[in-house]
């Protein structure tokens, strides 16, 4: 984004946090993953004028920006719901029939492993383990882990996401 170009209000104000997350950091470029992680945080994705932005304000190469984005599992550059759900789908949860729970959220969501649903409420992912193995299968909604929820117990918890 050039500084001498107009853009619409909503990006306008988008462009303001990215700056004062940026200013946090004194605009360090050493800063650059943590500056991308409170923008993910903020955003829910990494739009491709902040990449754009952020290499310029950085004084970096954008490949440079666009190895870190893709690298860590943490950063999307497609936009995501605002309730992340995670099915855990590794072994110890595998056998314990995560394979029944992952159908059981993508029939309650309407969206697959991968997707966000049209209404940008949630975005639904499959993780190789979630490190809690005994409690499985585990489903974890915006960071709160549940241990085997039953269809209704999800139900509940999807319908109280905002």
């Amino acid at each position: 984004m050039s500084q001498g170009l107009a853009m619409p209000k909503e990006e306008a104000t988008l462009f303001i946090k990215v700056k004062e997350i940026c200013a946090k950091h004194q605009g360090k470029s050493s800063a650059l993953i943590q500056i991308m992680l409170e923008i993910q945080e903020e955003f829910n994705w990494l739009p491709r004028e902040i990449l754009l932005w952020l290499s310029e304000k950085l004084n970096m190469p954008l490949n440079r920006v666009y190895d870190i984005a893709t690298f860590y599992k943490v950063f999307s550059l497609i936009p995501r719901g605002r309730n992340l759900v995670k099915v855990c789908t590794g072994t110890a949860c595998h056998v314990r029939k995560a394979p029944v729970m992952l159908r059981r959220v993508t029939q309650l969501l309407g969206i697959n492993p991968g997707e966000t649903s049209s209404d940008l409420r949630f975005t639904l992912e499959t993780v190789g383990c979630l490190g809690c193995c005994a409690l499985g299968p585990v489903v974890v909604i915006n960071d709160e882990y549940y241990s085997n929820p039953t269809t209704s117990e999800l139900e509940k918890l999807f319908k109280e996401c905002q």
